[in-house]
């Protein structure tokens, strides 16, 4: 199954939640933003988002600093 993510494409192997995908790359929730399809889909929503075939997300890492 192909997805794009931050413009590019990639394989996902089998279905997963947006949650459980996020947590693959690493990703701590209290720094990330996702745009699903088009839409920012709240954190609560991650776990019941089911990643699909054509499936496009922007997701935007936070990074502090000084």
């Amino acid at each position: 199954m192909r997805i794009k993510v931050n413009g590019e494409e990639r394989e996902i192997l089998s279905p997963l939640s947006l949650q459980e995908y996020l947590d693959s790359l690493g990703l701590s929730e209290r720094r990330v933003v996702v745009e699903y399809n088009g839409e920012i889909l709240s954190k609560e929503a991650w776990p019941n988002t089911t990643l699909k075939d054509g499936d496009r997300l922007e997701i935007v890492h936070f990074v502090g600093g000084g």
